[in-house]
């Protein structure tokens, strides 16, 4: 037998062949000459494996020769010049995201892959395997010679063809394969490789059972090893094909997969059925030849169909379990951020093939409940597909992303009420164009934005309850408006027809003075303008900035809106539902405005940790200020537009929104625990001929349609879905001064005898000799 080896190492092979390209190898094996459906070719086949035979024995044998001191011929320098190690890299598996109770909100892969440990793999697999693709597994020492040579005489002597790649090389090409495409590099497969390709295979092979146990290579081949499509390893495949564990196959399941792994397509129990039941009772056969199971249970499951009960893993946003446009944005944000990564092609990496398990703040519950009230008020089923409607939630207290729902389908296919934009966020984060976070380019906040010149009035020292002149009028051309940040010092008006700028109030009705406080329950327009024109345009405009409101189409960082009039009632451009959410946030948590935040903890399967944002926070109004205005959104509530909705007995604020052609509408209801954005308006556009009236919006027509006709009662129908869940402290009263414009009467301090002290002088303050006197 010794003998026999070395006479095979002195087989040289001749330089052609050796270093011959792959373009060149492939168009020789097509030439009849090596068509081994002949018998020459059987032949020349048969004398061309048996080289291989002997190159790789010779290989085996360089210690003893060394040892000898016996040369090494030409084909030995050949083998050892291979890599001797085999360079793996990690599985990719797929990502988890969780909602903050651990629910499961989406997978995402690129090859869906669940490892597992041999001991959690049936033996009827194992057995089904080593019936089928190695016998002699646990016999060689990672190349089988004398499978080889029983395979060459199988296909010499018959027409079917015997392949001789053990389960240790099969693992090893699935490994070689994995690290191309890992590296984007090309992927030699098994149709197209050259002889040096082989011999570097059963080199590495070799190498491998020397560093790893059978049961190890085992459990790794069982765990790489592809099955169908983006399926891979054992427990994936179990869990597709028949909703069970890899630990639960039973013996004809294990002898299906085990045929599928020669040919996943060709095989594929789902494409070709015949040909999978035809290759899983040869499996079956070769078990029973082979004593793995027994004639009773071989007859047993030869009979039986395929009992396929596919299962999928969704994968990606598309088959999200809840929540699929914060998916998106979750995947945007990691996908942005250079933690993960310096190249976007590494962030994606990690993303779909680290395993990562992506913690998150959405709170299950309430997006539920976001989500049905949005499907229950505008289906896109029953409603025109121009139409859009969110409902975005945060914390006020952390910036915590808490719902973020909308009534489009989460689908790139080209259906009516299908959309993978997402309309609850800007374009770009933080104005950045080369971090998308693939949002829309917003919409008008209409009177959602009266709020800010509110703030900007008591910021000013001045009360709610002042009374304004709120009368119908025009503000002529040439008028001029204190702005501080434009040249000159001032906005003048100029219009385009000359007839100046008339605000008009709803309905063209309700003119005359009124308080400050009653034009914003009431939501009058006149009221805010004649307030803005004591104030400062840029005063107003950079409250509103600063509290979170920027264009969400800016691709220039974070933009202001404009200062015209105008704007001061919802036309100075568009903001997305995040924008409106995070500066009403600031409102409810007392001037303190918080950064939106969705990530919590992201960890990947190798133990890595990635940094997330922490909350931060930061107190752009006074707290007085901001105590103000949610007493003055709080009569929104209660004598305003949102006095007719029925949304429980919380104490809440909120302010309705609509833009000049009722293309936009708006509702922003909040407490301490959440501040909710509910939009609903046209998704394409927000034009002069973009109105919402007329439109079927849930099976109904609305000849005219405000903020608080539809996004209010939406809104209102979400809430009364979850009651208790985040409601916060109570609001706190502003001081009196900024009710009435007037500071308190002091108390009397009583003193030690009971009597009442009058209040001190400014002078007796000053005195430093009555320190001590009653």
């Amino acid at each position: 037998m010794i003998s026999g080896i070395v006479e095979y190492s002195h087989f040289v092979m001749p330089q052609s062949v050796a270093r011959a390209s792959k373009l060149e190898y492939m168009a020789a094996r097509k030439s009849p000459l090596f068509d081994t459906a002949t018998t020459l070719g059987k032949i020349i086949a048969f004398l061309g494996i048996s080289a291989l035979s002997g190159v790789l024995a010779a290989g085996l044998l360089v210690p003893v020769a060394a040892a000898a001191g016996t040369g090494a011929s030409a084909s030995i320098q050949f083998f050892e010049e291979l890599p001797a190690e085999l360079e793996r890299d990690a599985l990719a598996q797929p990502t988890d995201i969780l909602a903050a109770d651990g629910s499961l909100i989406a997978t995402l892969y690129k090859e869906n892959r669940q490892p597992v440990t041999l001991d959690q793999i049936s033996p009827n697999m194992t057995d089904a395997l080593l019936a089928i693709e190695d016998a002699r597994f646990y016999e060689h020492g990672g190349v089988d010679l004398q499978g080889i040579m029983a395979a060459l005489a199988s296909n010499i002597t018959s027409d079917s063809t015997r392949g001789a790649s053990t389960i240790t090389q099969q693992f090893v090409n699935n490994v070689l394969i994995d690290s191309a495409q890992q590296r984007g590099e090309e992927a030699v497969f098994s149709g197209g490789k050259t002889v040096g390709d082989k011999l570097r295979e059963m080199k590495l092979a070799i190498a491998v059972e020397k560093e790893m146990s059978k049961e190890e290579i085992m459990e790794g081949y069982l765990n790489i090893v592809p099955f169908s499509g983006t399926t891979y390893g054992v427990q994936a495949a179990a869990k597709y094909f028949f909703n069970v564990d890899a630990a639960d196959l039973n013996i004809q399941q294990s002898a299906l997969l085990a045929g599928v792994v020669n040919g996943p397509t060709f095989y594929s129990p789902e494409l070709n059925p015949e040909r999978a039941l035809e290759r899983r009772n040869l499996v079956l056969a070769s078990m029973f030849n082979t004593g793995k199971i027994t004639r009773e249970e071989y007859d047993a499951a030869v009979v039986t169909d395929l009992g396929l009960v596919i299962t999928p893993t969704m994968n990606g946003c598309v088959g999200a379990a809840q929540a699929p446009y914060f998916c998106d944005y979750v995947t945007h944000l990691i996908l942005n951020d250079p933690a993960y990564g310096e190249s976007l092609e590494d962030r994606e990496k990690v993303l779909y093939r680290s395993g990562l398990t992506i913690k998150t703040t959405l709170d299950a519950r309430v997006q539920a409940a976001a989500q049905t009230a949005v499907t229950e008020t505008a289906n896109p089923d029953t409603t025109d597909n121009a139409v859009g409607h969110t409902m975005l939630s945060l914390d006020p207290e952390t910036g915590n992303i808490l719902s973020m729902a909308q009534n489009t389908r989460y689908d790139p296919s080209a259906e009516i009420g299908n959309s993978v934009l997402n309309l609850n966020v800007d374009q770009f984060e933080d104005g950045n164009p080369s971090k998308s976070l693939g949002g829309s380019s917003g919409f008008q906040p209409g009177s959602t934005y009266k709020p800010f010149t509110v703030a900007a009035w008591l910021a000013d020292g001045r009360a709610l309850n002042t009374t304004v002149d709120g009368r119908k009028r025009t503000y002529p051309d040439g008028d001029k408006w204190k702005a501080s940040c434009v040249e000159g010092g001032s906005y003048v008006i100029n219009s385009e027809d000359g007839e100046g700028y008339t605000p008009q109030n709803y309905g063209d009705t309700n003119y005359g003075p009124s308080t400050v406080l009653n034009g914003l329950a009431q939501s009058l327009n006149t009221i805010t303008m004649t307030t803005a024109k004591q104030l400062d345009l840029c005063k107003i405009r950079d409250i509103a900035f600063d509290m979170g409101i920027h264009l969400a189409s800016s691709d220039e960082g974070e933009e202001k809106l404009g200062i015209n009039p105008p704007a001061l009632i919802g036309g100075g451009g568009e903001v997305s539902p995040m924008s409106m959410a995070t500066a009403f946030g600031g409102f409810a948590n007392q001037g303190n405005v918080c950064e939106p935040r969705a990530l919590t903890e992201v960890t990947a399967v190798d133990g890595t940790s990635y940094p997330v944002p922490e909350v931060s926070c930061e107190q752009v109004i006074s707290e007085d200020v901001a105590k103000g205005v949610n007493w003055a959104t709080q009569e929104v509530m209660k004598k305003g537009s949102g006095s007719a909705l029925d949304y429980g007995d919380i104490p809440m604020a909120g302010k309705t929104g609509t833009n000049d052609w009722r293309s936009q509408t708006w509702f922003m209801g909040y407490n301490r625990g959440m501040v909710t954005a509910s939009w609903l308006g046209n998704r394409e556009s927000g034009g002069e001929n973009s109105s919402l009236s007329g439109l079927q919006i849930g099976g109904r027509v609305y000849p005219e349609i405000d903020g608080g006709l539809i996004a209010g009662p939406s809104w209102a129908s979400f809430m009364r879905q979850i009651p208790g869940l985040h409601v916060g402290e109570p609001f706190v009263k502003p001081p009196e001064e900024m009710l009435t414009g007037r500071k308190p009467t002091p108390t009397p301090t009583p003193t030690r005898s009971g009597t009442p002290s009058a209040p001190a002088s400014p002078e007796a303050d000053d005195n430093d000799d009555d320190e001590g006197n009653d």
